[in-house]
């Protein structure tokens, strides 16, 4: 007898395609942060080709988090097991939330850092407007909390990983599995 999804069953794993988004997202914004660390750290010729990649990949982190939002929203997420500590599942809570903050604020704050240096922002050969006014101290100001919050992204990626680790390794509990980058192996019944 094969067993009916019903409207109580409770997912255990994000869908595919908000799995496919999460791994992409991450190789992203890693690479984002690597070629900013570059950027910053080198007055070569290279730097200009790094430019070159950290605009219009910012770019695509912002659209596609645009898009992992709508998903998200419609798609929502499977509980956390019921078993994880209040603080431990309000962290994650929170770690979510400001992954979402910092995926939205960092593009738009470098997009918003060039336009106050009068840089042109290019994506696929079309030049985007610029989102703020010229001026040199917004600049400045934007710059400033365009790498300090890079560190903080750095972080909470670290903070990420070390608890989809603690997840995965010493509770077991399913949570790493919920967005692991690995089909669904699901488990055929008896005489199924």
């Amino acid at each position: 007898m094969t067993q009916v999804a019903t409207a109580t069953t409770v997912r255990r794993r994000f869908t595919p395609l908000q799995r496919g988004l999460h791994w992409l997202m991450a190789a992203c914004i890693l690479a984002m942060l690597f070629i900013g660390v570059g950027m910053v750290s080198t007055v070569s010729q290279r730097y200009l080709t790094l430019v070159s990649i950290h605009k219009p990949l910012g770019i695509a982190i912002l659209l596609l988090v645009l898009v992992r939002i709508v998903v998200r929203l419609r798609s929502g997420a499977p509980p956390l097991p019921a078993d994880l500590p209040e603080p431990m599942k309000l962290a994650a809570h929170l770690s979510h939330y400001a992954f979402y903050a910092l995926m939205l604020a960092m593009p738009l704050i470098g997009w918003g850092m060039l336009s106050a240096a009068a840089y042109p922002v290019q994506v696929l050969g079309f030049i985007l407007p610029p989102i703020l006014p010229q001026s040199d101290a917004l600049h400045s100001l934007l710059w400033t909390a365009h790498r300090t919050l890079a560190f903080a992204f750095f972080a909470l990626i670290l903070l990420h990983l070390g608890a989809a680790l603690f997840h995965a390794l010493i509770r077991r509990d399913g949570v790493f599995e919920a967005m692991a980058p690995v089909p669904d192996h699901t488990v055929a019944g008896p005489g199924e």
